[in-house]
């Protein structure tokens, strides 16, 4: 059930511009002690869901902690990513999730998240329809096969093979 939104200022220290911090886009969302989230841009307090709706909506935002201003927003996106993964049907297999976890603290930490963040906007760059092609392949699939041969490529360059 969503929260009720209230335009209530949740105390003194919210009055602070989000334009004090050039570093910070412009909506700024505060997170409080109590665990309550509050956009600055609307002044009210918003949900997990609301949050994935700005997300959805390509809208660019900041999480930050209330008090410390420590930026937030990755933790708060993983924490939507931990809700979806929960509920329906997960992306992420176990297998997936453990490899991923071998990653870190590894020699090649570094270049897979730019790997997979690559990757990850070939996809939404291909936004088209999966219509086949004269060859009876959809784009998909060829994205798919570029995509497997960029990674046995890239594993090649450390020595390692598929």
């Amino acid at each position: 059930m969503p929260q009720k939104k209230t335009t209530a200022q949740p105390d003194a220290t919210s009055d602070a511009k989000p334009e004090a911090a050039p570093h910070l886009p412009s909506r700024v969302i505060k997170k409080y002690p109590n665990r309550r989230l509050y956009d600055t841009h609307t002044s009210t307090y918003i949900t997990l869901a609301e949050i994935k709706q700005l997300v959805m909506q390509h809208e660019v935002f900041a999480v930050v902690d209330a008090k410390s201003s420590e930026d937030l927003t990755r933790s708060i996106l993983l924490q939507i990513i931990l809700e979806e993964e929960a509920n329906g049907s997960p992306m992420f297999t176990a297998p997936v999730l453990s490899n991923i976890i071998r990653f870190y603290g590894h020699a090649m930490q570094g270049m897979m998240g730019g790997y997979i963040e690559k990757n990850i906007q070939t996809l939404m760059d291909l936004q088209v329809p999966l219509v086949p092609n004269v060859l009876g392949t959809t784009v998909f699939q060829q994205m798919q096969e570029q995509m497997q041969k960029q990674t046995e490529q890239f594993l090649g360059t450390f020595g390692l093979k598929r």
